[in-house]
């Protein structure tokens, strides 16, 4: 039977996500590549954008205009699946061009034989 949310399993993916945030908050390129697997099969659908493969989201995080996301989080779960998978989901609350926005986010994780990676990955604005 697979265990869900072992404590100890659950602990270390939450630092790696809050490793993730900071890292995005301060255009931490080196950082946010370095947790998201380096794979064709990886995918990231975004805002505005739709990536696949780690060549397209590198590309796109090093051309944002924009490259410092500033966001207050909250409801941050996340749950494990053995000893090797993992979900982390979220809200947050931005000021994107003086208007206060809502989104939500959500990451796959899985543990490879180098680590922890984000497999997939999903980020959305709710409407104003």
């Amino acid at each position: 039977m697979t265990t869900v949310n072992d404590p100890g399993i659950v602990a270390e993916v939450t630092e790696l996500y809050l490793q993730y945030e900071e890292a995005l908050s301060n255009n931490n390129l080196e950082v946010m590549d370095s947790l998201f697997w380096d794979a064709p099969e990886v995918v990231r659908f975004g805002v505005t954008e739709n990536l696949y493969g780690s060549d397209e989201i590198r590309n796109f995080r090093a051309s944002r205009p924009n490259p410092k996301i500033e966001r207050e989080i909250s409801n941050l779960k996340v749950v494990t699946f053995g000893k090797d998978t993992a979900t982390v989901t979220l809200e947050f609350r931005r000021i994107i061009n003086g208007v206060e926005r809502f989104g939500r986010q959500s990451q796959t994780w899985y543990r490879f034989t180098q680590g922890w990676k984000v497999v997939s990955a999903h980020v959305s604005l709710l409407p104003v």
